[in-house]
C-alpha cells in the first residue's frame, strides 16, 4: 500500500502544469501547493472508493473447493481465501489490465487483503491438459544448465515481446531452485526476473502438480520482497491441492493416455516465456497506477456491469416461484 500512496502523489506532481514545476517559487505559492495537495487527496479518495467497492463485489470462498468438475479438490489453506473461475478472470483482465488465461481455474489470495494490495502475492490456478508427464529425467537434471538455457531463451524471445508491446525480460537467477518430490508428485521453483523500465526485481514462483492426462500450474504474482513470506507459507500451500481418483498421475494408462513431449526439465525450462499467460507477471500495480483514478473507475463499471448483466439474465431464465428463497 505504502507504494501505491507513493505513485499516486508521484503522479500527482507530474501531472502539475510544466511551467508551476518551472516556477522557482512554487515551495512559496501556497495556492500552488494547496492545489496539488487537493489533487493528491482527490486521487486518494477516489483510489479508496474504487477499493472499498471492488473488495465487497467479489465473493471469496473457503473450506474445499471442487475444481473443474471434479478434476481435483483444492481444501483453502486456513491463511488464504480462494475466487472462482469467472471472478479470477475479470480480476486477471479489468482490474489488473493483464491478457486473458484460458486454462484458469481460480486464484487465491491471503486473508485480510485486497487484489489490489501491492504488500502481498497472488496465486494463478490453471491446468494445462498436455499429456502425462514422463519424471523419468527429474534425478539427471542440472538445474545450472538449465538456467543458462531458459536465461537465453528470453533474450532471444525479446524483440517478439516488444514488438507485442510488453516490456523485454531478464530472468537473473533462480530465486529458489528447483525441488521435485516424485512421492507427490510435486515440483516448486522460482525465478528472479528483471522487466524493462523496472528498477526492482520481480519474483516468479511456480508449482506444477502432476496428473494423469496433464499438470495443474500455481502460478505466484508478487515481487521478490515477498519470497520469504511465499516459503513459509508454501508447505501448507503444496498439501492443499491434490488430483481426484481417476485424474491421479499413478492413475496413467499408457494405452489410451497420450504421453507429454517433454519431461520435468521441459516442465521448468517449456513454453513458459511464450504463454500469453506468462505477461500476467508483469507487476500488477504498473497497470493500476498507469491508468489513474478515471481508469479504475471504468474498470470497476465493467466489473459490476458484467456481474449485473449477468444477474439480470440469471432472472429472467429463472422461473419464478413463491417458495424461492430471498
Amino acid at each position: 500500500m505504502r507504494k501505491t500512496l507513493f505513485l499516486l502523489l508521484s503522479l500527482s506532481f507530474l501531472s502539475a502544469p510544466l511551467q508551476a514545476i518551472e516556477n522557482d517559487s512554487l515551495a512559496a505559492d501556497s495556492a500552488a501547493m494547496d492545489s496539488l495537495i487537493q489533487d493528491f487527496m482527490a486521487q486518494m479518495s477516489a483510489y479508496k472508493e474504487f477499493k472499498d467497492s471492488l473488495d465487497n463485489s467479489l465473493q471469496f470462498e473457503n473450506g474445499q473447493v471442487n475444481l473443474q468438475n471434479g478434476l481435483a479438490t483444492l481444501n483453502v489453506p486456513d491463511q488464504l481465501m480462494y475466487l472462482d473461475t469467472r471472478q479470477a478472470s475479470q480480476v486477471l483482465t479489468e482490474v489488473w489490465n493483464n491478457p486473458p488465461q484460458s486454462t484458469l481455474i481460480g486464484m487465491m489470495i491471503p486473508k485480510g487483503t485486497s487484489v489490489l494490495d501491492d504488500s502481498t502475492y497472488a496465486i494463478l490456478i490453471s491446468y494445462e491438459q498436455e499429456g502425462y508427464v514422463d519424471d523419468e529425467d527429474a534425478e539427471d537434471l542440472d538445474y545450472d544448465e538449465l538456467l543458462e538455457t531458459m536465461q537465453e531463451d528470453a533474450m532471444t524471445s525479446n524483440p517478439e515481446r516488444s514488438q507485442l508491446g510488453y516490456p523485454t525480460i531478464e530472468i537473473i537467477g533462480w530465486a529458489s531452485p528447483p525441488y521435485y518430490d516424485s512421492q507427490s508428485k510435486k515440483l516448486h521453483w522460482a525465478k528472479e526476473l528483471s522487466f524493462d523500465g523496472d528498477s526492482e526485481h520481480t519474483l516468479n514462483y511456480n508449482v506444477r502438480i502432476l496428473g494423469r492426462r496433464g499438470y495443474l500450474e500455481l502460478n505466484f504474482i508478487g515481487g521478490l520482497y515477498l519470497l520469504d513470506q511465499i516459503k513459509k507459507d508454501m508447505p501448507a500451500i503444496l498439501k492443499s491441492v491434490e488430483f481426484n481418483s481417476g485424474n491421479q498421475y499413478g492413475d496413467f494408462d499408457p494405452d489410451i493416455d497420450e504421453v507429454a513431449a517433454y519431461g520435468i526439465g521441459g516442465l521448468i525450462a517449456g513454453k513458459v516465456l511464450a504463454k500469453a499467460g506468462f505477461f500476467a507477471l508483469i507487476l500488477k500495480f504498473w497497470k493500476i497506477i498507469a491508468v489513474g483514478a478515471v481508469g479504475l473507475f471504468a474498470g470497476l463499471r465493467r466489473f459490476l456491469g458484467g456481474k449485473k448483466k449477468e444477474e439480470e439474465q440469471n432472472q429472467i431464465e429463472e422461473p419464478k416461484s413463491e417458495d424461492k428463497a430471498e
